[in-house]
Order: C-alpha cells, then structure tokens, then sequence
C-alpha cells in the first residue's frame, strides 16, 4: 500500500468516518427542491424490519417534512413482511420471479390475465407520485379516486412515473394480458420534504445483493434518484459457519465500484453491523482469532469483528464514509445489555422498537454534527 493510502486508511479511526464524503447529501438536504431528499437503504433484516429506517424516517421528516413511503418491494413478497406508513396487499395471481433483479431483490411475474396488488397509505399519509418498474408489458394503476393510468413498458426493464393532481391514499396494480415481473414501486408525496426506502432482504449478504442485474439497477436508480445511499451489510457476514476475508473484501470492494458507477455523484454511507451476540458453539470458530465473551454463554463470532475491521480499512482507503454502528452502541458485548433492557430481541442480534429508536437517534445526530462541520 502506498503513503497517500496508508493516510487515508489512518483518518478511519472512530466511530465516525469520512462523513465530510456526505457534504451533497447535507447540502441537499438543506436546500428546497422540486421533488423529495431520498435516501435509499439496501441491506439485511436490520433495513428489511424498518425498525431502525423506520425511526430515522420518522426523525427526518419531523425535521424536514414528509416526502413519501419511497421504493418498496412489490406486493408483500414473504409472510411478516412489514411496512410503515403504507400497508400492501398479499398479491393474487403473482408468482416469485426467483431472480434478484433489483433494488428490492424482490420480483413478482403475474401468473393469470387481471392479477392485481394494492397499497393503502396508513392514516395521516397520502402520495401524489407513483413509480412502476417492470418488465416490458402493459400495467394498470388505479388510483384511490378511481382514475385508471395504464403503465405501457417498451422497455426490460423499465421504470414509468404517474403524477396525481390530488393526493391519493390506494393504488391498485393490475396485469390485464401476458405476464410482467414487477421489481419495485414507490410512492412519493410533494415538491421537498424527506423519504427513505428501506430495501432489505432477511438472512441477506453483500454476496446476494451482486447477484442483481446491473440494468435493472441502473434503471432503477436513474429513476429513483436517491440523493444518499446507505449499505447495511454484515451481520449475516458475521454469523456463517467459516468467514473467508479476502472474498468478502473482494465482494466490498466490487459492490461499492458497482453501485458507484451506476449512480455517479451519489454520497455512499457504509454501515458497520451492530454488536450481536450468540450462544450457538459452532461459531466460536468462525474465524481467526478469539470469541469475545459476554457472561451467560454469549459470546460475539470472531468474524463479526473481521467484517467491522475489513469495513473500516476499506472506507480509509477508499474514502468512503463509515459508522461504527457497534461503538455507537457502547461498544463489545452491548447487545448482552441492550438485549436485558429490552432495547434488542432475546437473539440479541435485532433491536425492539425503543432500542431502534436509539440507534437511529445517535446516527442522526452523528450526521447533524458532520453537516455543520466547516
């Protein structure tokens, strides 16, 4: 490694790396627009829960107003599937895909002629933008005051936008012919304010998100527009039965010159996975180097502390910003705390509301602080 990157690699010290990177999303985010501030999160259950981007939605648009739900998986993909602000209807007549094509790694292919999903906004929301991707085929949307749009999609993929006069609070979706794969849709609401989607697979690595199609991505995100993204891996990382370093450093690396690329310009904010903890002996193991242990028979797997170190170092040569999400928690074994507090689930690797709520409070106040930095 050369000077100028043994440098870079030293200034990602703390808990709080290379946030001066985010300076557009800052400035964004202060400026009135035309359309919403978008942050769009892709990650593992942490993100897939919306408990913790559930709160910092909830944090920003108190702060700066409502932009909308943002981009969600279509229909409701799995059982427990959870939303806020919107409620989605389990879809009849759609199969899965099984592909991950894109930002959701959700993809729904009507099965039958007139196959619909539906969305509700949940009391108090409403939305005057909705966004389709799909396959080439003909959708209908149908709006809560009964106005009928057709989607016509030339294109795979592609992404088409409906503009509502006045706000509206359902949508149904509609397959009337030969089968299209929906990837994503979104609902967004006025000229400024804030929406944050949180797209998030549970049991999902950094592997699975490489597996999408950069097409579908790339028009996704050009019609999205997100002004941050966050990527929340590594968890799951943590907890495999034998971690191998230099594939995943090669997978870090290779994603975020992905997502780079296809969304030139766009502040990239890594998230290091939080403490997490388990009782389960195989893990001990799971990498080089000693488990640490927290009283009671749980311990953290070596390799959670691998990925952490691996993530670091990346964002110090890269220059990329990092939170140090497990600091920010108090450091080695807070999960043992958190968990008996009731701030984290007895796994002790997913976070209760309140618990959210602090976790999304303290990486809202990192960023504020940065944004005032000189």
């Amino acid at each position: 490694m050369n000077a100028a990157l043994l440098a870079a690699a030293a200034l990602c010290t703390g808990p709080v790396c290379n946030f001066d990177t985010l300076a557009p999303w800052f400035a964004r985010l202060a400026e009135p627009g035309t359309r919403p501030a978008h942050i769009l999160q892709i990650g593992d259950s942490h993100t897939a829960g919306d408990a913790v981007t559930g709160a910092w939605r909830d944090l920003l648009q108190a702060r700066a107003g409502d932009g909308g739900r943002g981009v969600l998986a279509p229909g409701r993909p799995y059982a427990g599937y959870l939303t806020r602000q919107i409620t989605a209807s389990a879809p009849a007549g759609w199969t899965s895909a099984g592909t991950p094509l894109g930002l959701s790694r959700y993809a729904l292919t009507s099965t039958v002629r007139g196959a619909t999903m539906s969305l509700t906004a949940d009391p108090g929301h409403s939305f005057d933008r909705v966004v389709v991707c799909a396959t080439a085929g003909t959708l209908l949307v149908q709006l809560g005051d009964g106005t009928i749009q057709p989607v016509l999609l030339t294109a795979s993929p592609q992404c088409q936008t409906i503009r509502t006069v006045v706000p509206q609070t359902s949508l149904t979706l509609t397959a009337p012919d030969a089968p299209v794969t929906v990837t994503s849709w979104a609902t967004f609401t006025g000229n400024g304010g804030v929406a944050l989607s949180n797209l998030g697979v549970v049991g999902a690595q950094l592997q699975h998100f490489a597996r999408t199609d950069d097409a579908t991505l790339a028009e996704e995100l050009r019609t999205y527009a997100p002004d941050l993204l966050v990527l929340a891996f590594g968890t799951n990382e943590g907890f495999v039965p034998r971690f191998d370093p230099a594939a995943y450093e090669a997978t870090l690396r290779t994603q975020v010159a992905r997502l780079q690329a296809l969304a030139p310009g766009v502040p990239l904010l890594v998230l290091g996975p939080p403490d997490a903890l388990s009782r389960n002996p195989a893990l001990r193991g799971n990498a080089d180097g000693p488990a640490t242990s927290c009283g009671s028979g749980l311990f953290a797997p070596p390799a959670l502390e691998k990925v952490r170190q691996i993530q670091r170092r990346v964002a110090g040569e890269l220059h990329l910003a990092w939170w140090d999400w497990q600091a920010r928690m108090g450091g080695p074994c807070a999960a043992a705390s958190w968990a008996a507090a009731g701030l984290m689930r007895p796994d002790h690797v997913h976070f209760r509301t309140p618990g959210a709520a602090l976790v999304a409070r303290a990486l809202e106040d990192d960023l504020e602080r940065a944004a005032q930095e000189p």
